[in-house]
């Protein structure tokens, strides 16, 4: 399909999917951020998204829990649609089909977190990540498939330190006051994500090299790992409090993300309006 080949009003209705996609993911962000800082501040430790999510109940904890598991399949939906008919226009070169194959990925890691919040919300408790990732290696070909989950854990992280640090989310944002005061805190909050990515995939690559698979986890190994070094506690809850600022970046996006092919044109981006006042 031609990257031009559509009207831009066929895929409208993947704007407000897109939107209910984002706010879903920042409530599942304010849940892990807020929850590990509250518990370190008291004397806790900081918790992964699973756990946080078995910690919700009575009827607010289970409303966000109905939230968090219908904007994670928003969030699938929009990724998958935006990888499939390049709504971003990333292009078909080489790197942009590798982020899109990324946004592919990103919205069924995205989808399996949806999961989780259905089975906190029927009480049961899934299988944990280590028992998960020995089933897999037992698989033929299953060790290198691990490892090759922990590559691409890795490869998400430096896209979104890279993104933190250079900024490029600012040409997908819409220019106005909240996006251009709040740009320090974004740039933070994804930063924070790639670090803890950088540390989940680093885990899972290692769990595959070295055939451990109780090494292996998501974001409650990655706190783990870090409360095994000196000033773990301070910084994990460094990590927790830039988790907050990636939910604010999520809600931001789902306030006013710009989707080049899905909507109207001629939109002031936030990098275009910085380049002006610069």
């Amino acid at each position: 399909m031609s990257r031009h080949s559509h009207d831009p009003d066929d895929f409208a209705w993947s704007v407000p999917v897109m939107r209910a996609g984002y706010a879903g993911r920042g409530l599942v962000y304010l849940a892990v951020g807020a929850t590990s800082l509250w518990s370190i501040l008291h004397g806790g430790e900081a918790e992964g998204t699973k756990e946080t999510m078995q910690h919700l109940s009575g009827m607010l904890g289970n409303a966000v829990l109905v939230l968090i598991a219908l904007g994670m399949l928003a969030y699938a939906i929009w990724r998958v649609t935006d990888a499939v008919w390049d709504l971003e226009d990333y292009g078909t070169k080489l790197k942009g089909l590798a982020a899109r194959v990324g946004l592919a990925v990103s919205g069924l890691i995205h989808l399996g977190i949806g999961g989780v919040a259905v089975l906190a919300l029927l009480a049961r408790s899934g299988s944990g990540s280590g028992q998960m990732v020995s089933t897999v290696m037992g698989m033929p070909m299953g060790r290198l498939a691990v490892g090759l989950v922990g590559v691409a854990v890795i490869g998400a992280a430096v896209y979104y330190l890279m993104k933190g640090i250079r900024a490029s989310y600012r040409g997908r944002l819409r220019a106005n006051a909240v996006t251009t005061h709040a740009n320090l805190i974004l740039q933070l909050g994804l930063v924070a994500q790639g670090v803890v990515l950088m540390i989940a995939g680093g885990l899972i690559a290692y769990a595959a090299y070295a055939y451990a698979p109780e090494a292996a986890g998501g974001m409650d190994r990655a706190f783990e790992w870090l409360r095994a070094h000196p000033f773990g506690q301070w910084l994990c809850g460094t990590i927790s409090a830039g988790l907050l600022a990636f939910a604010l970046f999520c809600f931001v996006n789902a306030l006013y993300r710009i989707v080049p092919r899905a909507s109207e044109k001629d939109v002031e981006t936030l990098a275009r309006k910085l380049k002006s006042m610069a």
